[in-house]
């Protein structure tokens, strides 16, 4: 495939997913439908069809979810690097954002409203019950971005540290339990404590 044609591909497939996103955000995931989908991007359903095969409402699905942790992603980055100096600041501060981003974001808020007035939402499974898509993607980017930050910390500490600041901000995207400042603040001192562990007591 020749550069011009993957670059009319991309454009392509991001309307496809523009237009997906648009229909999510006004009238939910359970009511979409790849024919919409297909109208409000302008193009034909054997068009998508062509672009996310055949199962292409679960596919956009899945597209779209990556494409916001993408986004989360490089936004948690800029956070990190304004304060590589402290893990707990650096934690507090991508936490933190991630979790007032979400608050905002028009498809987060579409997804849990669904799901919290009993409609049920596939796109909820994407951080619950089949979560790989963003797990995977965030954990291997914090665990190589960590190593590189605060190489003092060993690699067990680390990897249990990255799983938990993901798992604990996923957890508290989809059931807040404090505001976003005192949830930010809760989950980078258990991540800390987990990088950092007290010495054991000495026994003699």
């Amino acid at each position: 495939m020749t550069r011009f044609r993957e670059a009319v591909r991309d454009l392509l497939r991001e309307r496809v997913l523009d237009a997906a996103y648009e229909l999510v955000t006004t009238e939910g995931w359970g009511r979409l439908r790849v024919a919409a989908v297909a109208r409000a991007a302008g193009v034909s359903r054997q068009t998508v069809y062509n672009e996310f095969g055949s199962n292409s409402k679960d596919a956009i699905g899945l597209a779209l979810v990556e494409r916001e942790a993408e986004r989360f992603l490089l936004g948690i980055q800029r956070e990190l690097d304004a304060h590589r100096d402290s893990l707990d600041a650096a934690a507090r501060a991508g936490v933190g954002f991630v979790l007032g981003q979400a608050a905002d974001n028009p498809l987060i808020k579409s997804v849990l409203t669904a799901a919290r007035g009993g409609e049920g939402d596939d796109l909820l499974a994407y951080l619950t019950t089949r979560p790989e898509p963003v797990f995977d993607t965030a954990t291997v980017m914090l665990d190589a971005y960590a190593a590189d930050a605060w190489p003092e910390v060993d690699d067990l500490s680390r990897s249990l540290a990255v799983e938990a600041i993901v798992r604990l901000t996923v957890s508290h995207i989809v059931q807040p339990a404090a505001s976003p400042e005192e949830s930010a603040r809760r989950i980078a001192a258990i991540t800390t404590r987990i990088a950092y562990p007290a010495p054991a007591a000495d026994e003699s």
